[in-house]
């Protein structure tokens, strides 16, 4: 599911901000605090399975942070404890630089884009504000979806657009409340290349200065669009230290300086260099 905020979920340490008015066209629109968080889960659990153990790492402040590994090994799981969906076990945290309470702050994307299907793009994009009773700020909303160049598209349906456009779709709708905090869980990995390649450069470009952590299986999304790198995999499944990035993002993944670092997280993964082509 595509939640424009978290505010249902269960009060973690950070910051209340409200949503900025609509930004000039010239400008991104960035919250006015972007906080580093702070993630400590003793355990995520199932059925009294135990899924992962001990782990720990810090999204920083305004950076795209990858959470990289291969399916099964918690991913998702991870994300979900962030954004409140997975009741977090004992002695586990989450915490922001200002340790305010987080609620409200966090937007999440799925996998699935989820739109619905009788609703236009326009429509879509201000769901959330909708469910909860509260007028749509639909200046806003006009704004994102002109960021996303699907303006022509406002009034369409989601039948009537191809799998990228419908990713563009529920990008602006996740940008809608303005969240400092932005929770994105593989959103390009059904798309062809091309596509995939495209919404990288829009993604890194519309959620600059946000505290992100996205979902990934593929090592070279992971190098185009991350400031850091976190690898989670093995048997038992371990989360590696933090590979920091250089240089602006969207990067070229292939390039000669990147092949290092491509290595060492292969390497990590238990991979070749042709599993990752």
């Amino acid at each position: 599911m595509v939640i424009g905020d978290t505010s249902s979920s269960p009060d973690r340490k950070g910051t209340s901000t409200e949503a900025s008015s609509l930004p000039d066209s010239s400008t991104s629109s960035v919250p006015s605090f972007v906080p580093d968080l702070h993630i400590k889960l003793s355990k995520i659990a199932f059925q009294e399975q135990i899924v992962l153990e001990n782990l720990s790492l810090t999204l920083e402040a305004g950076k795209i942070t990858c959470l990289l590994g291969p399916s099964g090994v918690g991913k998702t799981s991870v994300l979900k404890s962030i954004a409140g969906f997975i009741p977090l076990a004992q002695n586990s945290e989450i915490s922001a630089t200002d340790l305010l309470p987080l609620t409200g702050r966090i937007a999440y994307m799925d996998q699935n884009d989820l739109l619905l299907p009788w609703a236009t793009v326009l429509e879509n994009v201000v769901i959330a504000a909708r469910l909860n009773g509260s007028t749509p700020d639909l200046a806003r909303a006009r704004y994102l979806i002109e960021q996303v160049g699907l303006s022509p598209k406002m009034n369409d349906r989601p039948d009537t657009l191809s799998g990228g456009m419908r990713q563009r779709v529920a990008l602006a709708r996740t940008l809608m409340n303005d969240s400092p905090i932005i929770l994105v869980d593989e959103p390009f990995s059904a798309l062809d290349a091309i596509t995939r390649h495209r919404l990288q450069a829009l993604m890194a470009e519309l959620l600059k200065d946000r505290t992100v952590l996205m979902i990934t299986h593929d090592p070279l999304e992971a190098l185009r669009v991350a400031h850091q790198i976190y690898v989670l995999a093995g048997d038992p499944v371990l989360l590696s230290p933090p590979l920091h990035m250089e240089g602006e993002i969207p990067r070229i993944p292939t390039d000669p300086g990147l092949q290092p670092r491509l290595q060492l997280i292969l390497s990590m993964l238990g991979m070749t260099r042709e599993d990752a082509i």
